[in-house]
């Protein structure tokens, strides 16, 4: 045993997990919510009511993510049908108690903030969904029989959510989950069917417009026809999206400067704080400060990946890059939506806007990411064994 070796050895266990952190990953996050922090205080004219209580979040959420990363990966796979549970009896509460607002019934007041359960269903269900196929045979993994419960578990809180309603966060649930059981090795072909049956059903929603059987909310058709074609109704429907793009453009490569969007300050750009901040960092940063947040959001993914590739537990290599993939449709989705790329969806860009549910959710998402990553099986080379 070498000199280094044998110090590590002498190390308590629970500073051994601590030192044992990708604290790469701890760097790239906080880097990410430092960012959001500095536009919230930009877009609130220098003041602090939204960026200090983000702050206060994530604070909260460092503890959140080193608390779940300390607890073994073996545990958080046990738990995963209990918390998936829990989670849909409170998107059930929703219903029956849940808090309005914006014309949509989401949340639920717990006190010292609005909980948007469906949020943590983003993770849940990727937990519940590796933990199904982590105790099922590879050889069944692809047998109808078997693709079945997996599709159930998906759709039960899609349909929950939707009636809330809320058509981003499930389109994301739908997307996550898909992603997990094509990740798992669940055929191709499955996929496929149900790439054509989504076709289908667009095509039927959009049919039944107008309809006494109309499928979506007339908001929600007004969004299609905004993505369509913005400038049809830029003052209405196409404000949110004509604005949006006024900001990114107007930003160049460098941007007018920190508190200096003149479409944010002067509150031309609606929902500047929450979905669509990426216009006024885009405006006071400029082309080259968006990249540079997107590059961050890869880094964080790849460090996912990495963690995923390198464990030898088939649960934690699946909620890894399950958490992977939400998040990238996280980000993907926001940028999407207001560059004019995809419909209006009310998806937060994670970490950077302003939002308890969403923080608290990817920091106890990146947790587990942390725990499967502290707790993996260690080669020789790389110092002692954690023990699980």
């Amino acid at each position: 045993m070498s000199y280094l070796e044998y110090n590590i050895a002498r190390v308590p266990q629970g500073m051994q997990k601590v030192l044992a952190l990708n604290w790469a990953l701890v760097l790239l996050v906080s880097a990410v919510s430092a960012l959001g922090f500095l536009v919230l205080y930009s877009v609130a004219g220098g003041d602090w009511r939204w960026a200090e209580p983000q702050m206060q979040r994530f604070v909260l959420g460092l503890g959140v993510m080193f608390t779940v990363a300390m607890v073994p990966i073996w545990f958080w796979r046990n738990v995963s049908a209990l918390a998936y549970a829990m989670t849909l009896a409170l998107l059930l509460a929703v219903e029956l108690v849940g808090a309005t607002g914006g014309g949509a019934q989401r949340w639920i007041d717990i006190g010292f903030m609005r909980l948007q359960p469906s949020e943590l269903m983003k993770v849940t269900l990727v937990m519940m969904l590796a933990a199904y196929y982590d105790w099922l045979p590879v050889t069944k993994v692809s047998r109808p029989l078997w693709v079945i419960l997996p599709v159930i578990i998906i759709l039960v809180p899609v349909f929950l959510v939707i009636k809330q309603p809320d058509l981003g966060t499930s389109i994301l649930l739908i997307t996550g989950g898909g992603a997990v059981m094509f990740l798992a090795g669940v055929h191709w072909a499955y996929f496929a069917t149900v790439i054509a049956a989504g076709v289908g059903l667009v095509t039927t929603v959009l049919q039944s417009r107008g309809t006494d059987w109309q499928l979506i909310k007339d908001y929600q058709f007004r969004r299609i026809d905004t993505f369509l074609d913005p400038e049809s109704d830029p003052l209405g429907a196409g404000y949110h999206i004509t604005q949006s793009k006024i900001a990114l453009g107007s930003g160049g490569w460098t941007g007018k400067g920190f508190m200096q969007g003149t479409q944010a300050r002067l509150n031309f750009l609606p929902e500047k704080h929450t979905d669509f901040i990426f216009t006024t960092l885009a405006e006071e940063f400029g082309f080259l400060g968006g990249l540079s947040l997107l590059v961050l959001y890869m880094l964080i993914i790849a460090f996912c990946v990495a963690t995923a590739l390198r464990t030898k537990d088939r649960f934690a290599s699946l909620v890894t890059l399950g958490i992977a993939v939400a998040f990238f449709l996280f980000f993907a989705v926001n940028m999407s939506m207001v560059m004019g790329l995809a419909p209006v969806v009310g998806v937060p860009l994670p970490l950077v806007s302003y939002g308890g549910s969403a923080m608290l959710v990817l920091m106890l998402a990146f947790g587990i990411v942390q725990s499967a990553h502290v707790h993996r099986p260690r080669a020789a080379g790389e110092g002692r064994l954690l023990r699980r």
